[in-house]
């Protein structure tokens, strides 16, 4: 079983929970998954099965698309509503003062990683240190918000729901924090659903149960995507019969002799090369000073 299987991640699983439990219904050593959940969030988390484990490494810092319910006049020790309350603010935000303050949080913006993440300090994991009690300092890092919008928001409750679009490496919680701290109160996310990633939706998503049925029935391999999906951006270059074989024994191409020949491509591109049949076999890289189309990586 060889591809990308999407699995809607229930909420209290971590990622690597998820992971092991694909790694058994499907019978692979090689399992994998392209972007972490924390346990809270559920939503669109890519497995990588057998020979589309080599992609890891490849992929795009994609843009990333999430639903989060959050709640002012509270902060705590995680950013979410999962951790140790730290203080309360009886201050009452408006609409019209919450949507004023988002433009703020769009486009390029510095973020601070939160103390439980997993980024690293001098070489340990930062929720590592907060589980001892340890506050260390950390650098600012920047981050795209390229959609930021409020979707619902109670005066009342002071509760609401934001749909957001951001790189790789956005922390929501942050986002929900920082925005409390704009309005001059506190902010907690209090619920996270991831609904797009590396190119998936939630269509493609299955959830684990149905996994869990499927695997049951013999019928996993039904849900599980080609490799190819996760490099359609690439523009995709058809070769010939004895060229795919060529390419797919890990030999380089001749780019005169492939349909680039009239419009040579940038040193450095990629391109998705496939049979004539349109047989996905892997991912190749020109190299303009050799007028090759080198294997960058093979999924055949």
């Amino acid at each position: 079983m060889n591809g990308v299987l999407v699995i809607d991640k229930p909420a209290d699983y971590t990622s690597f929970d998820v992971v092991a439990v694909v790694r058994r219904l499907a019978g692979r050593e090689k399992t994998g998954h392209t972007g972490t959940l924390d346990p809270m969030a559920t939503g669109v988390l890519p497995i990588l099965l057998g020979r589309a484990t080599r992609a890891a490494s490849l992929l795009e810092d994609t843009s990333k698309e999430y639903e989060a319910s959050f709640a002012l006049g509270c902060v705590t020790d995680t950013q979410d509503s999962t951790g140790a309350v730290l203080a309360r603010s009886e201050k009452r935000a408006a609409r019209a003062a919450l949507e004023a303050v988002l433009p703020r949080f769009r486009g390029e913006i510095l973020q601070l990683p939160p103390m439980y993440s997993a980024v690293r300090k001098d070489g340990k994991k930062l929720y590592e240190l907060a589980r001892q009690g340890m506050t260390v300092e950390r650098e600012k890092r920047p981050v795209t918000i390229e959609t930021l919008v409020c979707t619902r928001f109670d005066e009342e409750t002071q509760t609401g729901a934001l749909t957001v679009r951001c790189s790789k490496g956005t922390y929501i919680r942050t986002l929900c924090a920082d925005i409390g701290e704009a309005l001059g109160t506190y902010g907690v996310m209090t619920a996270l659903r991831r609904t797009a990633a590396c190119g998936f939706t939630l269509a493609d998503a299955c959830p684990l149960d149905e996994a869990r049925a499927l695997a049951e029935a013999g019928r996993l391999e039904e849900r599980v995507l080609p490799v190819e999906r996760l490099f359609l951006s690439r523009p995709a270059l058809r070769v010939s019969e004895a060229q795919a074989r060529r390419f797919g024994n890990g030999g380089g191409l001749d780019l005169g002799r492939t349909a680039l020949a009239r419009n040579a491509p940038a040193d450095g591109a990629v391109f998705r090369v496939c049979t004539q049949e349109g047989a996905f076999l892997g991912l190749g890289q020109a190299d303009a000073a050799a007028n090759e189309l080198k294997v960058l990586k093979l999924f055949c």
